[in-house]
């Protein structure tokens, strides 16, 4: 992960380039639009986090830069390929909100399985399936049953799995929406990490504002359906680490974050970081004020 967004050579391709695309679905009651008109570019090692409403047409944009789904109109380049040479020659790995591990094979063998139907031979998926598992802090449970473990831990051999084919790009749908909120945050701090240590680009796809602030480089907001993008918010909070998320400016960035899905216009980070500090200074200055009276 870049924490100060992605730097690149002049002749590197984007991770990811969207140039006007839309996307309308037919239904019985007729056409739905469910984006319009959207233009986004990814740095290669660069965190974006899509986030908007229920509806505003974040996972279908994850399906189209993945060749799951058509645009109407407008393009998808992935590493400087279409979407669709992109998706046959392996260069992004996909994880969803569910794990979607095979309960009958074992954690190992659950991360060989991309390799496994690519031809890869049996020896070589081990190798890479055990230098994985020890990436994401699984190595121990490599003989372990997906059922032996718990929901962080299966989301963690899903990563090791989307990462099976050193992928230049990860595509994550509410990967940890269903984990209680404790387990989310050590999953958070994992994937920090992971893609550090892989360079992968990833675009991430998420309700929580905080979850948004904490991972990424930049935070998309989407508008209410047809999804467009309102406003794309820079993050700088440098190297995350436990007091990342009692930082001032993070809470500034949040409620930056916040303010734009209301549509609504607020200083940047840096002006509302000012504001929270006087606050806390003012409120400081209280509590001592009230305790020496009360020492009176």
């Amino acid at each position: 992960m870049s924490t100060t967004g992605a730097t690149t050579g002049a002749t590197t391709a984007p991770a990811v380039e969207i140039r006007g695309v839309s996307k309308t679905f037919t239904v019985r009651r007729g056409a739905v639009v469910a984006l319009e008109a959207i233009d986004l570019t990814v740095a290669p090692g660069e965190f974006v986090s899509l986030i908007g409403p229920s509806g505003c047409g974040k996972s279908t944009l994850l399906r189209i830069i993945a060749d799951l789904l058509t645009p109407t109109s407008g393009t998808v380049e992935v590493g400087g390929k279409t979407a669709q040479r992109a998706r046959l020659d392996q260069d992004y790995g996909f994880t969803f909100q569910q794990a979607g591990l095979l309960d009958w094979r074992t954690v190992r063998t659950n991360v060989e399985l991309p390799l496994e139907l690519h031809g890869v031979d049996r020896a070589t998926r081990k190798a890479r399936a055990l230098e994985l598992l020890e990436l994401v802090g699984l190595f121990d449970f490599a003989g372990h049953r997906p059922p032996q473990l718990s929901g962080g831990m299966q989301q963690r051999v899903a990563i090791a799995r989307a990462l099976a084919e050193r992928p230049t790009l990860l595509l994550m749908d509410e990967p940890f929406g269903a984990l209680d909120e404790m387990t989310r945050e050590r999953m958070q701090a994992e994937l920090v990490r992971i893609a550090r240590e892989t360079s992968a680009a990833v675009v991430f796809v998420t309700h929580s504002i905080p979850e948004a602030v904490f991972l990424s480089d930049r935070v998309v907001v989407m508008s209410p359906r047809p999804g467009r993008i309102a406003e794309i918010i820079p993050v700088d909070l440098g190297d995350r680490t436990e007091d990342t998320r009692e930082a001032p400016h993070f809470y500034a960035t949040i409620t930056r974050v916040r303010e734009a899905l209301r549509g609504r216009t607020v200083p940047d980070a840096g002006a509302l970081e000012a504001d929270i500090r006087a606050d806390v200074a003012a409120d400081s200055n209280t509590a001592d004020t009230n305790a020496a009276r009360g020492a009176l």
